[in-house]
């Protein structure tokens, strides 16, 4: 398997959770937010950035990024995290029209982390023709 496979499982795992956002995301303006808001937004922007990480650390331990794309990823997975947080922060308040664009916000920066990932992680390279340091290439 490649690691661009291993992140394309990741993307697909995601999208019930991204789907279930984009449900409360297009929520029409005035309505108010359903009584699980905050559990729904808690649940599935969790496991987005549960598969998220779990891309991350597989591409890092396959040596597919360099130190500058890890760090990239790294601080587009903080982005995320905190955008999760806000989205969250503003279910619990019941702020409906701040959760709605925190939702489009955590999407567009969970479609933005996953362009970049497969960017600069070596989208083509196989897992097992990774060469780690102190290992020859199998031959």
């Amino acid at each position: 398997m490649t690691v661009a496979g291993g992140i394309e499982d990741h993307q697909a795992r995601c999208q019930p959770y991204l789907a279930v956002l984009r449900t409360l995301a297009g929520r029409e303006a005035g309505t108010g937010l359903p009584r699980q808001a905050a559990a729904q937004v808690a649940r599935a922007t969790g496991a987005v950035l549960a598969e998220v990480e779990a891309a991350v650390r597989e591409a890092r331990s396959a040596a597919a990024c360099g130190p500058g794309a890890t760090t990239l990823l790294l601080v587009r997975l903080r982005r995320l995290s905190a955008a999760a947080g806000d989205a969250l922060g503003a279910a619990s308040a019941g702020d409906a029209t701040g959760m709605r664009r925190q939702l489009h916000r955590f999407e567009a920066l969970t479609s933005a982390i996953w362009t970049v990932q497969q960017s600069v992680c070596g989208p083509s390279v196989p897992r097992s023709a990774v060469v780690r340091p102190g290992r020859a290439r199998p031959g």
